[in-house]
């Protein structure tokens, strides 16, 4: 059982009580956000709780064991903190929640009741919905080393080493034309070679969709213009001029780390590992070098 603060403790066990709920986001780029129920602005710990943000809770679900549970909160675009841009570029995307219980009348008599991180958020008819992912969500996540023979460290991170700010990485690209919110022809990879930026990322630096970025699933040579497909549509319209930057992507191969990025020593996979085809073989009947006979 959670033990309560003692004002806290205190303020519940009386004849009346006048609690809300208050919610902070902390971004991924380090901003703090906070909004609660309560008809007034509210603030504690660092933090302005805005009020009247339309914000509301379903009931916290917790599971045994080490099941994920969790909550969603939903609300309308009225405050000016979450705009629908914002949520459809994925700024909100992994932002971190903490969730309080407190005494407006003496916000230092609060109580943290839940913590975990924004999961799936869906935007329409000027509301959205989020879903909130408790600590155990974690523990479904891949972790430790893969032993295979493709490489298991993402393109540019410690483990990798590549650089992906040298020119030869990245580049900048601007709309051509836009065939849909995935598909669309650009100017400025002249440099560079067909495939060289797929499975690499795009991220949009002008336009409606300026901020959100995704995985290239291809980068083609087609009727004489480069085109790039995304993997995850772009939340508005691509108009020609739209700039975006560009980084390479790797297929995790060995030939590619050594060939293409001269990284063959950071390799992070195992490329002479035996693979189904020597696993499952068995002995075939012949012969051995003096002649006799094999099986």
């Amino acid at each position: 059982m959670r033990a309560l603060p003692e004002g806290l403790a205190a303020h519940v066990a009386g004849e009346a009580t006048t609690l809300c709920q208050c919610w902070r986001l902390t971004l991924k780029d380090g901003t703090r956000l906070g909004f609660t129920d309560h008809d007034r602005d509210l603030a504690f710990d660092g933090t302005l709780f805005e009020a009247a943000s339309g914000l509301s809770a379903s009931e916290a679900v917790s599971e045994a064991g080490f099941a994920t549970g969790g909550l969603e909160v939903a609300g309308a675009l009225t405050s000016d903190r979450i705009s629908a841009h914002d949520l459809a570029i994925g700024r909100f995307d992994h932002a971190a929640v903490e969730v309080f219980t407190v005494n407006w009348q003496a916000p230092d008599e609060r109580l943290l009741v839940r913590a975990g991180h924004v999961g799936e958020v869906v935007s329409e008819d000027g509301a959205f919905r989020a879903e909130i992912r408790g600590p155990a969500a974690v523990l479904d996540e891949p972790r430790g080393r893969f032993f295979r023979s493709a490489c298991d460290a993402d393109l540019g991170d410690t483990r990798c080493g590549v650089d992906l700010t040298s020119p030869a990485y990245a580049a900048t690209a601007t709309v051509l034309a836009a065939t849909d919110a995935r598909l669309f022809a650009v100017s400025g990879l002249g440099d560079f070679g067909a495939s060289w930026f797929e499975r690499g990322r795009a991220r949009f630096t002008s336009g409606a969709n300026a901020g959100f970025a995704s995985a290239i699933k291809m980068q083609r040579v087609v009727e004489g213009a480069m085109v790039l497909a995304l993997w995850s549509a772009a939340p508005f319209p691509i108009a020609p001029g739209d700039t975006l930057a560009l980084t390479a992507g790797c297929d995790k191969r060995f030939a590619t780390c050594r060939d293409r990025f001269g990284n063959a020593l950071n390799f992070r996979g195992f490329p002479h590992m035996p693979g189904n085809d020597f696993t499952l073989g068995y002995a075939r009947s012949g012969s051995h070098n003096d002649g006799s006979p094999v099986g």
